[in-house]
């Protein structure tokens, strides 16, 4: 090759690599932004927001649509950790006042968690603005639906401002949600994980019924995002989604290990520094458990020996013992399915220590709720094998992706 076509070779290939890194989704609110806000203009606004709502310059969605000369924002509903963040995973949150704009802040997550009529007093647009992890049992989607549901019920009109799943637009695993066990971490009847984003899952919540009133939903779209995207493709800067989703690849192990975390019978990583990614347990040996997990040869999945004393929660102070997950191929990667196999070896290597003659019982309505039935524990404590399981867990994930392309709003 020439010097004149090696330049030229270098120069599309850094026109590229400087093009790829230049990739940046506009998201919900900055599309919003350009249109100088003209659908929520002469409206009041009621904003459900978090930490997370935010624009690509990290300016709050809040304080975006107070500041702007043309809208009226007149409260403010906080999900799960609140509008600013600030609490724990589970904590109850009372109503308040936001101190930064006066605004009354109604919480949805404490005595009610759906908005309820006197918080709706005087307010014709909910505008709905955070992060999901594209995960059924993380409480923002089921934030989500009771306010559409109230929007509905009080005739307010809705808006979704949209956000990436972090996931991407292609992944979807798991059973969808049996009569009986839906609740505030299985609110609709999807898969564990079900491969939309926020805007399109609302508008599957309206066109498959699941709100009996007629809702006015309006979806503000992204601009560049494709399903194939993962977070860092984006461009866009993560926000943490609560305290143990500190950042974007966080949201790719949460599935991984949130199902058994429940039980609280071996430590996941919460209290640790590496929450969702890893299962230790003072009765482990970590060599010959990452052999064990490893000798499967699980499709995109490797998993390391680590050794370590959790500083909260499960094993507080103990030194434990356990296996590390890296994701090496995302794509190809099972990502709820890993826990189960992680169990099954767990059995195998320390019969005595088998998770549901182990785990606290008390713990088993959790573990049920986000798996969605009963079924998945019932079935797996007779002889504790994932194949046992396995065509229970993937028997609805072909008919929902089928479903799901009705309400895509964005290409592969």
């Amino acid at each position: 090759m020439n010097k004149i076509n090696l330049f030229i070779v270098c120069g599309l290939l850094i026109s590229f690599a400087s093009t790829a890194r230049e990739v940046k989704v506009k998201t919900g609110i900055e599309v919003l932004k350009e249109s100088d806000f003209k659908i929520l203009q002469g409206k009041r606004i009621g904003l459900i927001t978090n930490p997370t709502g935010v624009d690509n310059n990290l300016k709050s969605t809040i304080d975006i649509l107070h500041e702007a000369p043309n809208l009226q924002l007149v409260a403010l509903y906080g999900p799960e950790h609140g509008v600013r963040g600030d609490m724990y995973a589970g904590d109850k949150i009372e109503s308040s006042t936001d101190p930064n704009t006066g605004l009354p802040v109604h919480s949805l997550y404490g005595a009610t968690r759906k908005p309820t009529k006197e918080m709706l007093e005087g307010v014709e647009v909910l505008v709905y603005d955070i992060q999901d992890i594209g995960c059924r049992s993380y409480t923002y989607i089921s934030t989500l639906f009771l306010a559409m549901q109230a929007a509905a019920e009080n005739k307010i009109e809705f808006v979704v401002l949209d956000r990436p799943n972090p996931l991407g637009g292609l992944k979807v695993e798991g059973n969808l949600v049996e009569e009986g066990f839906f609740s505030f971490v299985s609110q609709l009847p999807i898969p564990y994980l079900y491969g939309l984003t926020c805007g399109e899952l609302a508008e599957m919540i309206v066109g498959e019924g699941m709100i009996s009133q007629p809702c006015k939903l309006t979806v503000v779209k992204m601009k560049r995002w494709r399903r194939k995207m993962h977070f860092e493709d984006t461009g866009l800067p993560w926000i943490p989604t609560s305290p143990h989703i500190p950042f974007a690849h966080s949201a790719y192990f949460y599935p991984v290990s949130g199902i058994v975390g429940e039980l609280g019978y071996m430590s996941i990583g919460v209290g640790y520094t590496l929450p969702f990614e890893i299962f230790a347990a003072e009765w482990i040996n970590a060599e010959e458990f990452s052999r064990a997990l490893n000798k499967k040869q699980l499709a995109g999945v490797a998993f390391r020996p680590i050794h370590l004393k959790p500083y909260y929660a499960v094993g507080q102070g103990a030194h434990f013992q356990g296996v590390q997950i890296y994701l090496t191929d995302f794509g190809k990667a099972r990502l709820s399915d890993i826990q189960f196999h992680v169990m099954e070896v767990a059995a195998t290597l320390y019969p005595d220590k088998k998770v549901f003659d182990h785990a606290p019982e008390n713990r088993f309505n959790m573990f049920d709720k986000v798996s969605g039935s009963d079924f998945i524990r019932l079935e797996f404590s007779k002889n504790h094998r994932f194949a046992d399981i396995q065509s229970y867990w993937t028997k609805d994930e072909d008919r929902f992706r089928q479903l799901s392309k009705k309400y895509y709003l964005y290409k592969s």
